[in-house]
């Protein structure tokens, strides 16, 4: 054989083989793309889980907050009442007022 037929039948085989492993790999990208793709969903059912538990558990404790808020004004009106009948509250007076514009400030 001449040199310029070995260069081509060289040349041809890279093509070839070259194709050959292009189409190889686009099938495994192929292949691999809906398992990525159900892998990725997975992931992203498993984070949405996280967060809504995340959430309930923020809206258990602020539920929790709310209940000894109202517990603790509760009491503040039982001694206002308590220190009223005794004369003396003018200072439980100013701290039960200040505790109400600050309750409702944060509604």
């Amino acid at each position: 054989m001449s040199r310029p037929w070995v260069l081509v039948f060289l040349l041809l085989l890279i093509v070839f083989t070259s194709q050959f492993e292009w189409k190889q790999q686009f099938g495994n990208e192929v292949e691999q793309g809906p398992n990525a793709s159900q892998k990725e969903q997975h992931v992203s059912k498993r984070e949405e889980a996280v967060k809504e538990k995340i959430i309930l558990s923020q809206e258990k404790n602020i539920q929790k907050l709310n209940e000894l808020v109202r517990t603790l004004h509760e009491q503040l009106l039982q001694c206002r009442g308590e220190t009223e009948g005794n004369g003396s509250s003018t200072p439980l007076t100013e701290i039960l007022t200040e505790l109400e514009r600050h309750h409702v400030l944060e509604d």
